[in-house]
């Protein structure tokens, strides 16, 4: 599946591409997760955006976070793939970019992220590696994962 990748910064991010965002963040982690969270976290301010485009509509997402505003290290959160494109292999483009995009805005540094451990699996195969920090984030259990960057 072909998709257009767009990075931006928050303050290059327009209008529609800003809804689009907190659309599917809303749409995911929201209603279908059924969490009633604060999403808008005084954070995207600081990073910038990762956006896969399927016809101009957003169907993947993750937010780069510098190191010292989530976690010591830089970060990837907010990892989001529309259900219209689940299982079709979008949201290992959307991490692979991830990480290549940390690397290029960031320098070759470890990755810190905080993952839902039902996905562990997902993100060990593209090289994180568990700690031992687990813990609740609204009721959904997450655990910290790192990837070292040799």
């Amino acid at each position: 599946m072909e998709y257009q990748t767009v990075v931006k910064k928050f303050k290059d991010l327009t209008p529609d591409e800003l809804y689009q965002i907190l659309r599917l963040r809303n749409e995911v982690f929201v209603v279908e997760q059924k969490c009633s969270y604060q999403d808008t976290d005084n954070k995207d301010q600081h990073c910038d955006h990762l956006m896969l485009l399927k016809d101009g509509i957003l169907v993947a997402y993750a937010r780069l976070v510098p190191a010292g505003l989530s976690f010591s290290e830089v970060s990837i959160g907010r990892v989001v793939t529309s259900s219209k494109v689940r299982g079709t292999g979008a949201g290992k483009v959307l991490m692979k970019l991830a990480i290549e995009k940390c690397h290029e805005l960031f320098g070759k540094v470890a990755i810190r992220i905080g993952a839902q451990t039902y996905a562990k699996d997902f993100y060990a195969a593209l090289g994180f590696k568990e700690t031992d920090i687990a813990y609740f984030e609204d009721d959904i259990p997450h655990m910290e994962m790192i990837m070292d960057p040799s």
